[in-house]
């Protein structure tokens, strides 16, 4: 799985060397918030690494693909309702996600944006539980803006004298981001098991019915 992670994330880097990079940084961004595994702080690394000064411009286009796609993902639980997000996620997750969102609200969805835990998760949920689409959106925005412009930022300053040593060690560092990465779902993993109680009665997660089943 290591391995297929790490050919995956090479061939998303692999887009900033062509005509389309900043195009498919956008499309990435988008679908990374709702399905597509590999998140786009790689290809954002690779375009500003190329063209630091074109760095926040590139942070500009990652934030909106995400925010876009987060709104996507959370039509697609809102519409989906209690199948898909069953079909999507464990129940163990879901529990965890709807933990975070009674103890931080809307703002868990900043979290998941901000920190490695998956963000695609949330986004979907916070459709499937009705989360206010305003205050989804603005946590959103503050979370991964604030994600990709502290890169953006440390790039278009640093981006030049780092490159040789990025270059040098490219394959350790982006074994390491693929470590990462797979933290962040083992994290969301452990933390989900932790949060369902030792009883012998198991929890139910009580999810609002899916809009498109007649019997409800």
């Amino acid at each position: 799985m290591l391995e297929s992670v790490h050919e995956l994330v090479n061939w998303v880097m692999a887009w900033a060397y062509t005509p389309y990079g900043v195009l498919a940084l956008g499309i990435l961004a988008f679908t990374e918030s709702s399905f597509f595994p590999i998140p786009p702080d790689v290809l954002l690394i690779a375009l500003s690494l190329l063209n630091p000064q074109h760095a926040l411009f590139y942070a500009a286009v990652c934030s909106v693909g995400s925010v876009s796609g987060g709104l996507f993902g959370y039509g697609l639980g809102k519409w989906g309702g209690r199948p898909l997000v069953e079909r999507m996620f464990s129940r163990e997750k879901i529990q965890f996600v709807q933990n975070y969102y009674h103890k931080y609200d809307v703002w868990a969805v900043a979290i998941a944006g901000f920190t490695p835990i998956p963000y695609k998760v949330f986004t979907v949920t916070a459709g499937v539980f009705l989360l206010d689409v305003k205050r989804f959106a603005l946590a959103s925005f503050i979370g991964r803006a604030g994600r990709f412009f502290i890169v953006a930022t440390l790039l278009y300053f640093f981006g030049e004298p780092i490159t040789g040593f990025l270059q040098k060690y490219f394959n350790i560092l982006s074994v390491l981001f693929v470590v990462l990465l797979l933290g962040g779902f083992y994290l969301v993993h452990h933390l989900s098991r932790r949060s369902i109680p030792s009883d012998p009665k198991p929890q139910v997660v009580e999810l609002p019915p899916s809009r498109k089943d007649p019997s409800q």
